[in-house]
């Protein structure tokens, strides 16, 4: 079976949507969680900067795409290479976040360190276990509250 020229464009017109898709849940998980995301208007390796309500450092991160293996038993896998096959270090990315999409269902998002790694796997059941941090995408307005009552009591001080 050969591809068409427009079989091929449809082809990387998905991939770009799926993309695109991605990086926009992992911005929303992450506002949700008290991140503030800031986007680039340039090119860079990472996809989001983000502040950590944790350390209040901007941090760089990379979205992708959660695969299931499904000759492997349905593991989750994050494809962590750049466009010239080589992996993200750290002046790339802080962290890596994959965003699992399975058609119809509501999007899960994942946060982990980047260890400039070209692949991060798990099996479902020991996400955690395996430095899988789930973020949930709905908004909790009570902890928006308490982390702007942080900001101002630090900027008081």
């Amino acid at each position: 079976m050969s591809l068409t020229r427009e079989d091929v464009v449809q082809t990387a017109h998905q991939t770009e949507i799926t993309g695109r898709y991605s990086e926009m849940i992992a911005q929303v998980a992450l506002l949700a969680n008290g991140w503030i995301p800031h986007e680039s208007r340039t090119k860079e390796a990472y996809d989001v900067l983000a502040t950590n309500p944790e350390t209040g450092r901007a941090e760089k991160i990379q979205c992708k795409t959660i695969r299931r293996r499904t000759d492997r038993g349905n593991d989750l896998v994050i494809y962590a290479r750049k466009g010239d096959a080589t992996t993200y270090d750290l002046a790339d990315a802080d962290w890596i976040i994959g965003v699992l999409a399975d058609n119809g269902e509501v999007p899960r998002v994942f946060i982990l360190e980047n260890t400039c790694q070209s692949e991060y796997w798990s099996v479902e059941s020991r996400l955690a276990a395996n430095g899988w941090r789930e973020l949930s995408i709905a908004l909790n307005r009570n902890r928006a509250e308490v982390q702007a009552a942080d900001i101002a009591e630090t900027r008081a001080a």
